[in-house]
């Protein structure tokens, strides 16, 4: 297939271009810069540089390409601003109008595939209950712009390709700016997971975003969690990550008192996503299936390369 992927060369669309052109596919990826375009030229993919509020410049941008992957997001890394609704418009901007754009320039050019990321944290709280993709959502403010994201791939298949949604677990790797926070907050003895210690919390490592997105070229049109095979109470990834950094347990910052903004509160609950569906539909596996062993693979990572 001929690939276009928004998004290309942030934290979870450089791995998937690469793995795109690994599993033989003709890639064309979103750069903004000359660095970032000699990046997905290592990986084998072409880079090409598109304004993609611009609907013109991505209708000529995506022409002729059988599938669009739309990874592009703006997260804020400050955990103190992440609570703040302001720190969301720009990746709110983005998931509105970028999305929407894609989805008409994809429909337009009689593309096959739209694939949209989305987040698998959206769900009510279900404390112990497996959480499947039919589950009520809840989301905060910014998890509006999901929803908006997701009805572009929504309507991509009412038109008549195969729209699909991957509702991805919060990542981890080594080179992200929020797991090196993580890293440095378990080395001060705090833990990063805020929240009630029995809640689970549904991850994924960034590896597995890529071999996810390759996977869901064939898969059928729908939306789908896309976590590990394990998720783990907050308590038990703390435990985890202290052993991975030295430490014999992590302290939790109280939040009971604190003045939670909506998307805060969204990050509190207990949400055990299952990704049942995901790999019954396409035969994807997780490469790192528990936070059990990815979490202190990504802290060693991080201290062979200096980062932790």
């Amino acid at each position: 297939m001929r690939v276009f992927v928004a998004g290309a060369t942030g934290i979870a669309g450089r791995g998937t271009a690469g793995r795109l052109v690994a599993a033989g596919h003709d890639v064309t990826g979103v750069a903004r810069s000359v660095s970032k375009g000699a990046l997905l030229q290592s990986l084998g993919a072409c880079p090409v540089e598109v304004d993609l509020f611009n609907r013109s410049a991505v209708r000529q941008a995506v022409e002729g390409h059988d599938a669009i992957v739309n990874l592009a997001t703006k997260i804020p890394t400050s955990p103190a601003r992440m609570g703040m609704r302001s720190a969301w418009r720009d990746n709110d901007r983005i998931r509105r109008e970028v999305a929407r754009n894609l989805a008409d320039t994809a429909l337009a050019a009689g593309a096959e595939t739209f694939v949209q990321e989305s987040i698998a944290f959206m769900y009510e709280d279900r404390a112990e209950e497996w959480i499947d993709e039919d589950v009520p959502l809840d989301p905060a403010p910014h998890g509006d712009s999901a929803l908006e994201a997701e009805r572009q791939a929504h309507r991509f298949a009412d038109g008549g390709g195969r729209g699909i949604v991957l509702r991805f677990g919060q990542f981890y790797v080594e080179d992200a700016p929020h797991t090196m926070t993580m890293v440095k907050m378990a080395k001060r003895g705090i833990s990063p997971f805020l929240g009630p210690p029995n809640g689970y919390l549904p991850l994924l490592h960034a590896d597995d975003i890529a071999t996810a997105v390759v996977s869901a070229l064939r898969a059928p049109a729908g939306t789908y969690n896309v976590t590990d095979d394990e998720p783990l109470r907050r308590r038990e990834l703390a435990e985890v990550l202290a052993q991975a950094v030295g430490k014999d347990k992590l302290r939790n910052l109280p939040y009971g008192g604190m003045k939670l903004s909506g998307i805060t509160k969204m990050y509190l609950r207990s949400q055990r996503a299952s990704n049942r569906r995901f790999k019954e539909a396409t035969g994807w596996a997780p490469t790192h299936p528990s936070a059990r062993r990815g979490l202190p693979a990504v802290v060693k990572a991080m201290q062979d390369a200096g980062r932790a």
